[in-house]
C-alpha cells in the first residue's frame, strides 16, 4: 500500500529480505516511472520495527542500482576463475542449463546434480522454491547447516519447539542479557527495544561477548570471555543461584525434569571452575550471577554466536537453563529468547514441491561444499561424485568454511556450474553460466521474522533491468525444460504466496496486504511455557534427549556444562581466532557498495597490546595467520577490547581484497558440530606472525 508523498516519489509498503532475524518492515519511495528507488525507510507502524533500520538497507538504491549488477546471461570464454564471459541471451543460457542437467543426469544419475542455495533472500517463495525443483527432479537433497543448525540443537534440547517470550518485552524488563550476539551490527531493532527499557525503566544491559562489539560498548556490563566457553560461565551462574537463594524450586519441580543430581553438578561448577575455563576474574562471574539472580525481570537475548562454535549446542542449552533454575519465565519482560520461527505453522508443500520429496536420495551438508566438490566419500556415501551445481541466493567460494578446499572443488573440468547472481561474486566468476537475478523490490515474495512475530508481503515495486529473472522464473523455466510438473511451476509467485498462506491457515494475500501484515505471537501463557514447554513431557528438559536431535550425540554432555570439544589453542596454534559479522556487510551481501567498502576499510585483525608488543606487531601492520588449512594476511588493529590469546577479523570480505587473494575463511574449519551438524566459523585456532615492513631502499642502495 501507498503510504504518502515525499519529493517526487510515493512511498510503497515493502519488507527487507535479508539474513537478518530483524525482517524491517520498509517504506521505499518509488519514483516516477517505477524504474528507481530513492528513500527506504523504517515502517513507524510496525511494533517491532518501530521506524528503525540499520545503514546498510537506508542506502538500499547504492545496491538496486549498482553499475556493476549483472543484468545480461554470461557464458565463460575463458579458465574457470578466468572472469572471461561474454554475453548471451536469456532464452539461450536457460537452454544451455538445462541441456547439460540433463546430460549430467543421464550420464551419471539424477544425485550428480546439486542445487544449492541459502539466505541471500528470506523469503520463501524465491529462497526455497529450488527445493521444488530438486525433489521432482531427485537431484541430491541439502542440508542446510551454514547458519543455525546449532542453535536449533541446543534451544531444541532444553526448550523443545521455536518459541519464547514476545522479543517487543525487552522494553518491560529490568535486566537484558544479550549472550553471543551484536544487534548494534546485526539486529539493530533490538537496540529500539532495549534503548526503551534503559529510558523507561533504568533497565541495564549486560553483554557475553569474547570483545568489545558495538552493543558491548554501549552495555553497563561486558563480560569478554574467552571463544567457546559459555556454558561454563552459565553454569557459574547457576551455581550461584542455588548457592545463595535464587533459585525457583517449585517452578524447576513443575516446569522441569530437575533431579538432585542437577544441583549436585552444578555444585562443583562454581565461579573459580569457571574462571579457569572463561578467562573471566571470580569477582566479576560473582557480580553477574548476583544481578541476574535478583533480577526478576531478567530477558536473555540468545544470539547466533553460539551457532559458530563446536560446542554451541551444548553452550545454548546451558544458557537456557538459566531461566528455569530462576523460575523468571514466568515473568513478563524475562525468559529467554532465540527464534521465533515456530509460530508460524507453514505449509510449504507447495512452494517445495514435499509432495515429490524422496529421503532415500542422499542428502549432503552444505557446509562442507568443499569437502563434497574434492570427492569426499563422507559426504558422497555410495553416489556419484557433483558435476552439475545450480547455486542461488549464496555465494559458497568466499563463505565456505575451508574456502582452499572450496576454490579445488569449484575449478574441476568436469563440473558444470550455473550460478543465478545479482553481482559477479567469486562464486559467479567460478561459473560457466551465470544468470542474472532480480532484487527483492523487483519480485513478489512472503517472508516471516526469526526475531519478531509478524508475517510479511513484500510486492514488486519497480521493474527489473536487463534480463534479470527471478528465482521462482528461472526455476519454472528450467522445469518446463528439464519436463518437471508439479503445480508451483505453472503459478505465478503471488499465486505461491496465497495458496501457501492459506493452506497454513492465514489469511489470503490481499487480506495480509491490507493490514501490512499479520501479528503472528502466541498469548503470553503459551509464549511464557505456562502451557508446558515443546517436548512430550511438558518439561524444560535440563537433561537432553541428545539422539533425538543428531546422530553425532554421544559426546553431548548428560547435563548443562562446559563441553570441552573445541579448537584449543596450542603451541603450535596458540590464538583463537573468531570471525565475526561486520557491521557494513551482511555475510558477502553489501560488499559491493562503496559506502559499505569505505566504512568498512580493509579486512583486519583485532590484537590484543599485549599479544602485539611480544610479537612485534605494530598498529597498521601487516601479520600473516595461519594453520594447517592455509594462510592470510591482514593488517592489525590493537585492541584491548578482548583477552589476550583471541583475534578478532571481522568479515566476511571477499577473498579478493585480501593479499594473496585468499581470505578469511581459508582458515575456519568445515568440521560439522555436534550433535546434528552446523558450521563453526568462530571456532579456530591459529599462529600470527608479524611480517616486517618492506625496505624502502632498493637491495643495492642498501649495500651501497
Amino acid at each position: 500500500m501507498s503510504t504518502k508523498t515525499e519529493g517526487r516519489g510515493v512511498f510503497e509498503s515493502s519488507v527487507c529480505p535479508h539474513d537478518c532475524p530483524s525482517t524491517c518492515a520498509l517504506e521505499v519511495e518509488v519514483m516516477p516511472g517505477a524504474r528507481r528507488i530513492g528513500a527506504v525507510r523504517g515502517a513507524a507502524a510496525n511494533s517491532y520495527t518501530a521506524g528503525v533500520i540499520c545503514a546498510k538497507v537506508a542506502r538500499y538504491s547504492e545496491r538496486v542500482h549498482h553499475p556493476d549488477r549483472v543484468t545480461q546471461a554470461l557464458l565463460r570464454t575463458g579458465p574457470k576463475g578466468s572472469g572471461q564471459f561474454r554475453e548471451i541471451g536469456m532464452e539461450e543460457a536457460l537452454d544451455r542449463v538445462a541441456e547439460r542437467l540433463m546430460d549430467v543426469a543421464a550420464t551419471h544419475g539424477a544425485e550428480a546434480v546439486w542445487p544449492y542455495y541459502f539466505a541471500g533472500t528470506m523469503g520463501l517463495v524465491q529462497r526455497d522454491g529450488i527445493n521444488r525443483l530438486r525433489h521432482v527432479m531427485r537431484y541430491s537433497r541439502q542440508r542446510s547447516t551454514i547458519c543455525s543448525t546449532v542453535c536449533e540443537s541446543g534451544w531444541m534440547a532444553g526448550v523443545g519447539k521455536f518459541t519464547g517470550p514476545d522479543p517487543r518485552e525487552m522494553a518491560k524488563s529490568d535486566l537484558i542479557v544479550m549472550w553471543g550476539g551484536n544487534p548494534v551490527a546485526t539486529q539493530v531493532n533490538v537496540m529500539t527495544h532495549v534503548t526503551r527499557a534503559r529510558k523507561e525503566r533504568g533497565a541495564r544491559l549486560i553483554v557475553v561477548d569474547p570483545y568489545r562489539t558495538g552493543t558491548a560498548q554501549a552495555a553497563d556490563l561486558h563480560l569478554p570471555i574467552r571463544p567457546g566457553t559459555d556454558g561454563a560461565l552459565a553454569c557459574a551462574v547457576m551455581h550461584v543461584a542455588f548457592r545463595d537463594g535464587f533459585c525457583d524450586r517449585d517452578y524447576m519441580a513443575r516446569y522441569s525434569d530437575a533431579d538432585p543430581g542437577l544441583e549436585a553438578h552444578l555444585a562443583e561448577r562454581g565461579p573459580e571452575w569457571a574462571s579457569a575455563i572463561t578467562g573471566l576474574s571470580v569477582e566479576l562471574i560473582e557480580a553477574f550471577a548476583r544481578e541476574y539472580g535478583a533480577t526478576e525481570r531478567a530477558y536473555i537475548r540468545c544470539g547466533y554466536g553460539f551457532s559458530r562454535s563446536r560446542n554451541g549446542a551444548a553452550g545454548l542449552h546451558a544458557v537456557t537453563c538459566l531461566p528455569t533454575v530462576t523460575g523468571k519465565w514466568r515473568h513478563e519482560g524475562a525468559g529467554a529468547f532465540w527464534n521465533n520461527r515456530g509460530i508460524y505453522h507453514w505449509n510449504k508443500t507447495l512452494i517445495e514441491g514435499l509432495d515429490r520429496k524422496d529421503t532415500s536420495i542422499r542428502e549432503m551438508d552444505m557446509s562442507r561444499i568443499g569437502a563434497v566438490l574434492t570427492g569426499d566419500r563422507k559426504e558422497l556415501g555410495d553416489g556419484p561424485p557433483v558435476h552439475a551445481l545450480f547455486i542461488q541466493n549464496v555465494n559458497p567460494v568466499t563463505v565456505a568454511p575451508d574456502s582452499n578446499r572450496v576454490r579445488r572443488g569449484f575449478l574441476r573440468e568436469d563440473l558444470f556450474t550455473c550460478v543465478h547472481e545479482q553481482f559477479m561474486t567469486e562464486t559467479a566468476r567460478m561459473a560457466d553460466i551465470v544468470l542474472p537475478a532480480t532484487m527483492f523490490l523487483e519480485h513478489d515474495d512472503l517472508y516471516q521474522a526469526g526475531g519478531h512475530s509478524h508475517i510479511q508481503i513484500g510486492r514488486k515495486l519497480i521493474e527489473a533491468p536487463g534480463d534479470c529473472l527471478s528465482n521462482h522464473e528461472v526455476t519454472a523455466a528450467l522445469a518446463k525444460r528439464l519436463g518437471a510438473e508439479h503445480p508451483g511451476f505453472g503459478m505465478t509467485a503471488r499465486e505461491v504466496i496465497d495458496a501457501t498462506l492459506r493452506a497454513s491457515g492465514w489469511p489470503g494475500v490481499e487480506e495480509v496486504m491490507a493490514g501490512r501484515w499479520v501479528d503472528a505471537q502466541p498469548d503470553f501463557t503459551a509464549s511464557h511455557f505456562l502451557e508446558g514447554f515443546g517436548h512430550k513431557d511438558g518439561r524444560f528438559h535440563f537433561r537432553p534427549d541428545w539422539a533425538a536431535i543428531g546422530p553425532d550425540h554421544a559426546r553431548m554432555p548428560k547435563l548443562p556444562d562446559h563441553m570441552a570439544t573445541i579448537d584449543e589453542a596450542s603451541a603450535a596454534y596458540p590464538f583463537r581466532l573468531v570471525t565475526a559479522p561486520a557491521r557494513q556487510f551482511l555475510n558477502t551481501s553489501f560488499t559491493e557498495t562503496p559506502t559499505a567498502r569505505k566504512r568498512e576499510g580493509r579486512p583486519t585483525a583485532m590484537v590484543h597490546p599485549e599479544d602485539a608488543a611480544r610479537l612485534g606487531i605494530e598498529e597498521g601492520g601487516r601479520v600473516r595467520l595461519g594453520n594447517g588449512r592455509g594462510e592470510v594476511i591482514v593488517h592489525a588493529k590493537l585492541f584491548d577490547g578482548l583477552q589476550p590469546g583471541v583475534i578478532i577479523v571481522e568479515s566476511v570480505w571477499p577473498h579478493a581484497d585480501f593479499e594473496g587473494g585468499m581470505g578469511i575463511n581459508a582458515l575456519t574449519s568445515d568440521d560439522p558440530a555436534p550433535p546434528a551438524g552446523g558450521a563453526v566459523f568462530h571456532d579456530t585456532a591459529v599462529w600470527m606472525r608479524a611480517i616486517a615492513a618492506q625496505a624502502t631502499e632498493t637491495p643495492a642502495l642498501a649495500a651501497e
